[in-house]
């Protein structure tokens, strides 16, 4: 046990000595040196500012002047509001550095001071009130962090940069569109893809990766129930829609629990619920919104078509005729997100070597939620991929809340809040480390 202790504090007096190490004291210095003067007015406009999906607009121009001034050649509209910023730097990988950077239609009720109040028209006409509710604030403020440090350090690296701010990661639609949009025959094919998320379930400090999985798949599912409408008073002279619906909901729960493998995970979440409008009349459609999630292309499938299965055999069982089926619309999705293991096992430790030993901790709690960013990585196009995820709340209201205090709130909650601070400084750090790792010139 002795040995041990010896041998570590040698790792850890060799890993202080090394250039890698003296580097990131210098960018911890100089990034936290403006985080009260440049980074948190940035911070404080993004989030009391945000914009749902494809919407984009003043966050991108922001995000493209911000670019710009720290000497990226910068194209904008890519896959619609997307920003892309190329720094150069002589021979070496190309590296995409990914933001994304759309709100929620969320009402934040956290109560601070520089809480949202704003809403914004969405796709579909109508107003909503918007919240980074997620921590895309957090992630493009600390994009424009990462740019400015590593474009004041050039004579420490080689290569080329491409920093993408991505639209529409919520409805994930907008790395697919931007790749549809030629990312890569127009900035060139990446040798590596890096982003990260704001975690609210870990404390700042540290970051966490996986060396395979880190996130689930996800797609999004409208289920039509049509129905016969009539008097609320006579039933029997209609098909009720709303409790064909609820059925529906019921049944999808066996998915889980009946269809699927106990060793498999799955969720299906039935997000919206939408019928009717009187008391008293039984109305002719009622309209679900579905989000199914799994960790493999098998199973991601294999739950689709339960749903399919499920909802249409629903409807015949309880009457509808064969002119008025249930119907199912799959609008869109995402395949799991996986680590490059090779790449991931590389990175992870050099986040050891730049943040500290204890700074990284082990990807042991994967969820079940999902990203985009494995567009930019998939099967096929031979770019190692990246995404680690950064602590976004404090020790103390961790500790707190494990006391009987207040909870944290998940994301997407109209309650989520994260240590700006902490995480942008952070993240940037992190980010920062990667890029020197992957493209850093030997001395």
């Amino acid at each position: 046990m002795r040995l041990f202790h010896l041998a570590a504090s040698a790792l850890a007096l060799a890993a202080a000595a090394s250039p890698a190490w003296a580097e990131d004291v210098a960018t911890k210095e100089a990034i936290e040196a403006e985080y009260d003067s440049y980074l948190a007015p940035l911070f404080l406009d993004f989030h009391q500012n945000p914009e749902l999906g494809f919407l984009e607009n003043r966050t991108a121009a922001k995000m493209a002047a911000e670019l710009k001034a720290a000497g990226l050649e910068v194209t904008t509209g890519v896959g619609g509001t997307g920003v892309v910023g190329i720094l150069r730097n002589g021979k070496g990988p190309l590296i995409l550095v990914r933001a994304d950077m759309d709100g929620l239609p969320v009402e934040e009720k956290t109560g601070l001071a520089y809480a949202s109040k704003a809403k914004q028209v969405g796709e579909d006409g109508k107003e909503y009130p918007t919240m980074h509710a997620c921590g895309h604030d957090t992630h493009i403020t600390a994009m424009i962090a990462t740019a400015r440090r590593l474009a004041a350090t050039k004579g420490q690296w080689s290569g080329t940069l491409m920093f993408v701010v991505q639209p529409a990661e919520e409805g994930v639609r907008g790395a697919k569109r931007m790749m549809e949009d030629g990312l890569y025959q127009r900035f060139g094919k990446p040798d590596y893809a890096l982003a990260f998320h704001v975690a609210a379930e870990l404390p700042t400090g540290v970051v966490s990766a996986a060396e395979g999985i880190q996130y689930s798949s996800s797609d999004t599912l409208d289920v039509r129930v049509p129905g016969i409408g009539t008097h609320g008073a006579s039933p029997h002279l209609g098909k009720d829609p709303v409790y064909i619906a609820s059925q529906i909901v019921t049944a999808l729960q066996s998915i889980d629990s009946l269809e699927i493998s106990p060793l498999k995970p799955v969720v299906v979440t039935v997000g919206a619920f939408h019928a009717g409008s009187a008391y008293n009349i039984i109305s002719d459609e009622a309209n679900l919104k579905l989000t199914v999630r799994a960790n493999d292309e098998e199973t991601r499938a294999k739950v689709i078509a339960l749903v399919e299965r499920i909802a249409v055999n629903i409807g015949k069982a309880h009457g509808l005729p064969d002119d008025m089926p249930v119907t199912v619309k799959h609008f869109s999705g995402t395949p799991t997100t996986i680590n490059d293991p090779a790449l991931a096992r590389r990175l992870n430790a050099a986040m050891k070597r730049a943040l500290g030993e204890g700074a990284v901790v082990p990807f042991e709690q994967q969820n079940m939620g999902a990203e985009d960013f494995t567009y930019f990585v998939a099967p096929g196009l031979g770019v190692p991929g990246y995404y680690f995820a950064v602590g976004g709340t404090t020790p103390e209201r961790i500790a707190a809340a494990k006391a009987g205090g207040p909870p944290i709130a998940g994301h997407h909650s109209p309650l989520f809040q994260i240590a700006p601070r902490e995480s942008i400084t952070v993240g940037a750090r992190a980010m920062v480390a990667a890029v020197m790792d992957l493209a850093g010139k030997k001395r």
